[in-house]
Protein backbone atom coordinates (compact mmCIF):
# COMPACT_ATOMS: atom_id res chain seq x y z
CA UNK A 1 0.00 0.00 0.00
CA UNK A 2 0.99 3.62 -0.41
CA UNK A 3 1.59 6.05 2.42
CA UNK A 4 -1.52 8.00 3.35
CA UNK A 5 -0.85 11.57 2.15
CA UNK A 6 -1.58 14.88 3.80
CA UNK A 7 -1.44 16.67 0.44
CA UNK A 8 -2.69 15.51 -2.96
CA UNK A 9 -1.82 17.46 -6.10
CA UNK A 10 -3.69 16.62 -9.30
CA UNK A 11 -2.88 17.32 -12.93
CA UNK A 12 -5.63 18.78 -15.13
CA UNK A 13 -5.64 17.68 -18.79
CA UNK A 14 -5.81 13.91 -19.16
CA UNK A 15 -6.21 13.37 -15.41
CA UNK A 16 -9.24 15.35 -14.23
CA UNK A 17 -10.59 16.41 -17.60
CA UNK A 18 -10.71 15.08 -21.14
CA UNK A 19 -10.04 18.41 -22.81
CA UNK A 20 -9.00 17.07 -26.21
CA UNK A 21 -12.39 17.62 -27.90
CA UNK A 22 -12.15 21.38 -27.31
CA UNK A 23 -8.43 21.53 -28.06
CA UNK A 24 -8.86 19.59 -31.29
CA UNK A 25 -11.73 21.80 -32.44
CA UNK A 26 -9.67 24.93 -31.79
CA UNK A 27 -6.58 23.50 -33.48
CA UNK A 28 -8.50 22.57 -36.61
CA UNK A 29 -10.36 25.88 -36.73
CA UNK A 30 -6.97 27.62 -36.49
CA UNK A 31 -5.63 25.51 -39.34
CA UNK A 32 -8.72 26.28 -41.41
CA UNK A 33 -8.16 30.00 -40.98
CA UNK A 34 -4.55 29.59 -42.06
CA UNK A 35 -5.56 27.57 -45.12
CA UNK A 36 -3.86 24.44 -43.81
CA UNK A 37 -5.00 20.83 -43.64
CA UNK A 38 -6.95 19.66 -40.60
CA UNK A 39 -5.85 16.77 -38.38
CA UNK A 40 -7.93 13.92 -36.91
CA UNK A 41 -8.67 14.19 -33.20
CA UNK A 42 -6.75 10.95 -32.65
CA UNK A 43 -3.55 12.62 -33.87
CA UNK A 44 -4.10 15.77 -31.83
CA UNK A 45 -4.65 13.61 -28.74
CA UNK A 46 -1.03 12.42 -29.02
CA UNK A 47 0.29 16.00 -29.04
CA UNK A 48 -1.37 17.20 -25.83
CA UNK A 49 0.45 17.49 -22.52
CA UNK A 50 3.10 20.18 -22.82
CA UNK A 51 0.95 23.31 -22.92
CA UNK A 52 -1.14 24.83 -25.68
CA UNK A 53 1.76 26.61 -27.39
CA UNK A 54 3.52 23.30 -27.94
CA UNK A 55 0.27 21.72 -29.12
CA UNK A 56 -0.17 24.40 -31.78
CA UNK A 57 3.47 24.10 -32.85
CA UNK A 58 3.08 20.36 -33.33
CA UNK A 59 -0.15 20.79 -35.26
CA UNK A 60 1.41 23.32 -37.62
CA UNK A 61 4.08 20.83 -38.71
CA UNK A 62 2.18 17.57 -38.07
CA UNK A 63 5.09 16.32 -35.98
CA UNK A 64 5.39 15.80 -32.22
CA UNK A 65 9.05 16.86 -32.28
CA UNK A 66 8.83 19.53 -34.98
CA UNK A 67 8.86 23.31 -34.83
CA UNK A 68 7.18 25.65 -37.33
CA UNK A 69 8.67 28.74 -38.90
CA UNK A 70 8.55 31.70 -36.53
CA UNK A 71 6.21 33.77 -38.69
CA UNK A 72 3.68 30.94 -39.04
CA UNK A 73 3.80 30.34 -35.29
CA UNK A 74 3.27 34.05 -34.66
CA UNK A 75 0.19 34.05 -36.90
CA UNK A 76 -1.30 30.86 -35.47
CA UNK A 77 -1.03 31.39 -31.72
CA UNK A 78 -3.26 34.49 -31.44
CA UNK A 79 -5.94 32.75 -33.51
CA UNK A 80 -5.81 29.70 -31.26
CA UNK A 81 -5.83 31.77 -28.06
CA UNK A 82 -8.93 33.65 -29.16
CA UNK A 83 -10.74 30.45 -30.11
CA UNK A 84 -9.76 28.52 -26.99
CA UNK A 85 -10.81 31.37 -24.71
CA UNK A 86 -14.33 30.93 -26.12
CA UNK A 87 -14.22 27.13 -26.32
CA UNK A 88 -12.40 26.12 -23.15
CA UNK A 89 -15.15 23.86 -21.82
CA UNK A 90 -17.73 23.53 -24.59
CA UNK A 91 -16.87 19.88 -25.24
CA UNK A 92 -14.54 18.99 -22.35
CA UNK A 93 -15.80 16.64 -19.65
CA UNK A 94 -14.65 15.29 -16.29
CA UNK A 95 -13.53 11.69 -16.48
CA UNK A 96 -15.75 9.09 -14.75
CA UNK A 97 -14.85 8.73 -11.09
CA UNK A 98 -13.31 12.19 -10.71
CA UNK A 99 -16.00 13.77 -8.57
CA UNK A 100 -16.25 10.68 -6.36
CA UNK A 101 -12.47 10.66 -6.02
CA UNK A 102 -12.38 14.32 -5.02
CA UNK A 103 -15.11 13.65 -2.46
CA UNK A 104 -13.06 10.80 -1.01
CA UNK A 105 -9.87 12.86 -0.82
CA UNK A 106 -11.75 15.61 1.01
CA UNK A 107 -13.20 13.04 3.42
CA UNK A 108 -9.65 11.86 4.13
CA UNK A 109 -8.81 15.38 5.27
CA UNK A 110 -6.19 15.92 2.56
CA UNK A 111 -5.19 19.31 1.25
CA UNK A 112 -5.98 19.40 -2.47
CA UNK A 113 -4.20 21.33 -5.21
CA UNK A 114 -4.25 21.32 -8.99
CA UNK A 115 -0.89 21.60 -10.79
CA UNK A 116 -1.02 21.94 -14.56
CA UNK A 117 1.11 23.09 -17.49
CA UNK A 118 -1.93 24.87 -18.95
CA UNK A 119 -1.83 28.67 -18.81
CA UNK A 120 -3.85 30.31 -16.04
CA UNK A 121 -6.11 32.16 -18.51
CA UNK A 122 -7.42 28.76 -19.67
CA UNK A 123 -7.02 26.74 -16.45
CA UNK A 124 -9.27 28.72 -14.12
CA UNK A 125 -12.23 29.04 -16.54
CA UNK A 126 -12.04 25.32 -17.34
CA UNK A 127 -12.08 24.30 -13.67
CA UNK A 128 -14.86 26.78 -12.94
CA UNK A 129 -17.07 25.78 -15.85
CA UNK A 130 -16.73 22.11 -14.92
CA UNK A 131 -17.72 22.91 -11.34
CA UNK A 132 -14.58 21.83 -9.51
CA UNK A 133 -12.54 25.02 -9.03
CA UNK A 134 -13.73 25.31 -5.42
CA UNK A 135 -12.40 21.84 -4.62
CA UNK A 136 -8.80 23.05 -4.67
CA UNK A 137 -7.03 25.12 -2.06
CA UNK A 138 -4.40 26.06 -4.64
CA UNK A 139 -4.15 26.03 -8.42
CA UNK A 140 -0.66 26.28 -9.95
CA UNK A 141 -0.83 26.98 -13.68
CA UNK A 142 1.90 26.54 -16.25
CA UNK A 143 2.73 30.23 -16.57
CA UNK A 144 2.70 31.03 -12.86
CA UNK A 145 6.29 30.02 -12.03
CA UNK A 146 9.57 30.22 -13.97
CA UNK A 147 9.53 26.42 -14.40
CA UNK A 148 6.75 23.93 -14.97
CA UNK A 149 6.51 20.14 -14.97
CA UNK A 150 8.66 18.06 -15.45
CA UNK A 151 10.48 20.43 -13.10
CA UNK A 152 9.65 19.67 -9.46
CA UNK A 153 9.30 23.38 -8.72
CA UNK A 154 5.48 23.64 -9.03
CA UNK A 155 5.04 20.64 -6.73
CA UNK A 156 7.49 21.98 -4.15
CA UNK A 157 5.83 25.40 -4.35
CA UNK A 158 2.48 23.79 -3.55
CA UNK A 159 3.91 21.72 -0.71
CA UNK A 160 5.42 24.85 0.81
CA UNK A 161 2.11 26.68 0.41
CA UNK A 162 0.28 23.99 2.38
CA UNK A 163 3.22 23.49 4.78
CA UNK A 164 3.34 19.78 4.03
CA UNK A 165 6.57 17.84 3.54
CA UNK A 166 7.10 16.27 0.10
CA UNK A 167 7.31 12.88 1.79
CA UNK A 168 3.72 13.33 2.97
CA UNK A 169 2.50 14.30 -0.49
CA UNK A 170 1.13 12.48 -3.54
CA UNK A 171 0.90 13.62 -7.16
CA UNK A 172 -1.83 12.26 -9.42
CA UNK A 173 -1.16 12.58 -13.14
CA UNK A 174 -1.15 10.88 -16.50
CA UNK A 175 2.17 11.65 -18.20
CA UNK A 176 5.91 11.21 -17.97
CA UNK A 177 6.16 14.89 -16.99
CA UNK A 178 4.03 14.17 -13.92
CA UNK A 179 6.16 11.17 -12.99
CA UNK A 180 9.42 13.07 -13.45
CA UNK A 181 8.21 16.06 -11.45
CA UNK A 182 6.95 13.86 -8.62
CA UNK A 183 10.14 11.81 -8.43
CA UNK A 184 12.32 14.92 -8.38
CA UNK A 185 10.14 16.51 -5.70
CA UNK A 186 10.08 13.43 -3.48
CA UNK A 187 6.34 12.83 -3.91
CA UNK A 188 4.49 9.56 -4.36
CA UNK A 189 3.06 9.36 -7.89
CA UNK A 190 -0.16 7.69 -9.00
CA UNK A 191 -1.06 7.73 -12.69
CA UNK A 192 -4.28 7.35 -14.61
CA UNK A 193 -4.31 4.71 -17.33
CA UNK A 194 -6.42 6.80 -19.69
CA UNK A 195 -4.52 10.08 -20.01
CA UNK A 196 -2.30 11.88 -22.49
CA UNK A 197 1.18 10.40 -22.67
CA UNK A 198 1.86 10.70 -26.40
CA UNK A 199 0.55 7.18 -27.04
CA UNK A 200 2.98 5.49 -24.63
CA UNK A 201 1.71 3.29 -21.79
CA UNK A 202 2.34 5.26 -18.60
CA UNK A 203 3.36 2.04 -16.85
CA UNK A 204 6.67 2.29 -18.71
CA UNK A 205 7.50 5.29 -16.50
CA UNK A 206 7.08 3.11 -13.38
CA UNK A 207 4.82 5.26 -11.21
CA UNK A 208 3.95 3.93 -7.78
CA UNK A 209 0.52 2.85 -9.02
CA UNK A 210 -1.73 3.04 -12.08
CA UNK A 211 -5.52 3.13 -11.85
CA UNK A 212 -8.42 3.30 -14.29
CA UNK A 213 -10.54 5.79 -12.32
CA UNK A 214 -9.80 8.41 -9.68
CA UNK A 215 -12.23 6.94 -7.17
CA UNK A 216 -10.01 3.82 -7.06
CA UNK A 217 -7.11 5.77 -5.56
CA UNK A 218 -8.20 6.04 -1.88
CA UNK A 219 -8.06 2.25 -1.56
CA UNK A 220 -4.34 2.38 -2.40
CA UNK A 221 -3.51 4.30 0.76
CA UNK A 222 -2.80 2.88 4.19
CA UNK A 223 -5.75 3.11 6.57
CA UNK A 224 -5.76 6.02 8.97
CA UNK A 225 -4.07 5.15 12.23
CA UNK A 226 -6.44 4.56 15.13
CA UNK A 227 -6.70 7.19 17.82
Amino acid sequence: MLQRPKLILIDLDGTLVDSVPDLAWCVNETLDRLGMARHPESAIRQWVGNGVDRLVERALVNDIDGMPEADLRARALPIFYELYAEHTAKRSRLYPGVEAGLDAFAAMGCHLGCVTNKAERFTLPLLEQLGILGRFGLVVSGDQLPERKPSPRPLLYAAEHFRVAPGDSTMIGDSRSDVAAARAAGFQIVCMSYGYNHGIDIREEQPDAVVDAMNEIPALFEPQAAG
